[in-house]
């Protein structure tokens, strides 16, 4: 079992910033890559971004691509977003999560198995 808390949501105009944390505590020596998805309303659950937990690569949904950076620090099982040049359709509420498997489609949240409880993005224009 993994835990993960995230911190960091709030109210933004837009083309300002804000960067999340997300803390894992559990089976921490189980992550093999950890994504960030987040959910608007009425609307599916989608891909933001991904790192390799050990390697450190990472990807990015195009809509946040050059705006967005994810990065992590294993000493601190945290992982970090940080997203500058806010928009208003960024307004949603952010998960992070790991998947239980090595091997998993990172941009599909349906392949992850521990999940955060979610924070808040509200991007006011």
């Amino acid at each position: 079992q993994v835990q993960l808390v995230e911190s960091g949501g709030g109210l933004v105009q837009a083309g300002g910033s804000l960067r999340l944390s997300c803390a894992a505590s559990g089976r921490t020596f189980n992550i093999y890559g950890m994504g960030w998805f987040r959910q608007a309303p009425g609307k599916e659950r989608e891909f933001v971004a991904h790192i390799n937990w050990r390697g450190g690569s990472t990807d990015y949904a195009d809509s946040v691509k050059g705006r967005f950076t994810i990065s992590r620090d294993r000493a601190k099982n945290t992982v970090y977003l940080q997203m500058n040049s806010l928009k208003p359709e960024d307004t949603a509420v952010y998960y992070c999560a790991t998947p239980r498997e090595r091997f998993y489609a990172y941009s599909d949240h349906k392949r992850y198995e521990y999940w955060g409880q979610g924070t808040q993005v509200t991007v006011s224009s």
